[in-house]
């Protein structure tokens, strides 16, 4: 198994903009953030996750 690397600024940033989003979408009611929050979230987490996974992103 190979060591995790960081990922790129672009993929850190789009994956904690998402983040960001998704949990003010969680806590604060904006109808478009609100219905697809969890979305959001778990994509964050994923672009995060597949940043230290691959050296390209």
């Amino acid at each position: 198994m190979s060591t995790p690397s960081s990922p790129k600024k672009i993929t850190w940033a789009l994956g904690l903009v998402f983040g960001i989003l998704g949990i003010l979408g969680h806590y604060v009611h904006i109808e478009m953030l609100s219905e697809y929050s969890y979305a959001l979230l778990l994509t964050g987490f994923v672009v995060l996750a597949a940043g230290t996974t691959f050296k390209e992103l």
